[in-house]
């Protein structure tokens, strides 16, 4: 027994919750890459998901589990972009209101995206203002639930998904390499590719 958040099993859940809704995203090479690595790397590439990020896995994961009751009560989130544009979309996919905190300065692109998917953007003042806080405020003004934006079991199985992926692509991997914003992508996909290949670094 562990004390993790999440299991394998919870990722593959998601993965059957995200079957026909998320992209299976492709994996490619880059001979520079290698050469000037003397690796074989290999790129699983997100930048090509729905929204345009691997945040709309976490999100339309986190959404679809959602009871009748708490889709009708809507869901916040906050974000100056990809979980914002993830969370947005998924809702407008499962006829969920979206409303999300996003800063005053956010890129304009992606409060437009944000829009576009057909949610309500609040704005916060990032100087001033705690962001998760306002959108706390927001979520009990509202009746509406909260979608953080890493630090949840349902995020963080729907984000592993991209490692269950890859390796199903290329099952040999030696090493797994991650970026890391709030640690939610890593999580998920730590858990995918040790349950997977449990020499994998």
């Amino acid at each position: 027994m562990n004390d993790f958040a999440i299991n394998f099993d919870n990722v593959q859940k998601a993965a059957v919750r995200l079957t026909g809704v998320a992209h299976r995203t492709p994996v490619l090479i880059s001979r520079t890459v290698n050469r000037l690595s003397g690796y074989q790397v290999y790129f699983k590439c997100e930048n090509f998901q729905r929204a345009g990020a691997f945040k709309f896995r976490g999100a339309y994961n986190t959404l679809s589990q959602l009871n009748a009751v708490e889709k009708a009560q809507g869901v916040v989130a906050y974000s100056s972009g990809n979980h914002a544009q993830g969370v947005a979309y998924a809702a407008s996919l499962l006829n969920i209101p979206a409303t999300i905190v996003m800063p005053t300065d956010a890129p304009k692109s992606k409060l437009a995206a944000t829009r576009g998917y057909g949610a309500e953007v609040v704005f916060h003042d990032r100087m001033t203002e705690d962001r998760a806080a306002v959108a706390q405020q927001v979520a009990q003004e509202k009746g509406a639930v909260l979608v953080p934006p890493f630090d949840h079991p349902h995020i963080m199985a729907g984000q592993g998904t991209v490692a269950l992926e890859l390796l199903q692509d290329v099952p040999d991997l030696d090493a797994l390499v991650s970026p890391v914003g709030g640690g939610g992508l890593l999580s998920g996909c730590a858990v995918a590719a040790k349950a997977m290949q449990p020499e994998i670094r």
